[in-house]
């Protein structure tokens, strides 16, 4: 996110905001565009999803800005519980990920709009106001290529690549990116071995990977490019 100047907004200066990211710099950079060029109030701030639901309940925010790496958990499934809760905080999801993967996963989740962190601070602030006035935001791209996709045969064409993966199978995708084995993502993701092999073996068969060193190399290579 870089940095510009911004006018502040009072129709948007009454509103609480939670911060769900794990990284402490980034974080006090957002809060600080928040409540001092926004005159909003950042009432929360958390870095994993336990503590993200529990301050939610607690301080009952207009609006959580969620990263979707977060410190020993996933900002894709925190969105999954709040939704599951019926919770009616607004979320804005802020993240360095390919939103050609996560953006429309995000929105299916429950978020309603979803940014990449290397926006001009203006175009935040726009997305905020978007979400908060009950609409929903996301880039050009990500527009065009929902509307081709609903366009081309009903809406009926297939994902491919990394985009064919199912939630869970991206997650453990992007574990094996960081190098993590069946056993490690096992503990992380709360599975047994046994499934996550299970998810090894589509994530093979969708990528049309021979071997787990391909599946390793793929997953480290998308890693990298992707965070």
């Amino acid at each position: 996110m870089t940095t510009s100047p911004v006018q502040k907004d009072p129709s948007i200066a009454h509103l609480k905001v939670i911060l769900v990211e794990d990284h402490p710099m980034f974080r006090e950079q957002l809060a600080q565009l928040i409540n001092r060029d926004l005159g909003m109030n950042v009432c929360a701030e958390a870095d994993n999803s336990s503590d993200a639901m529990r301050l939610i309940d607690e301080h009952e925010p207009d609006v959580a800005i969620i990263d979707l790496t977060l410190r020993q958990s996933n900002g894709l499934e925190l969105l999954k519980d709040l939704k599951a809760q019926n919770s009616q905080v607004k979320v804005l999801v802020l993240s360095m990920h390919d939103e050609e993967v996560y953006a429309e996963r995000v929105l299916r989740a429950g978020a309603r709009g979803y940014i990449t962190k290397n926006e001009a601070s203006f175009e935040v602030v726009k997305a905020i106001r978007k979400v908060m006035d009950g609409d929903v935001y996301v880039s050009k791209n990500v527009t065009s290529r929902i509307l081709e996709r609903m366009a081309t045969k009903g809406g009926s064409a297939q994902a491919s690549g990394v985009e064919s993966l199912a939630d869970r199978e991206l997650e453990v995708f992007q574990l094996l990116g960081r190098g993590k084995n069946s056993r490690q993502i096992a503990e992380i993701l709360g599975l047994g071995e046994s499934t996550v092999e299970t998810y090894r073996s589509r994530i093979k068969e969708k990528l049309q990977l021979r071997s787990s060193t391909e599946l390793y190399l793929r997953a480290g290579q998308w890693v990298r490019e992707n965070g």
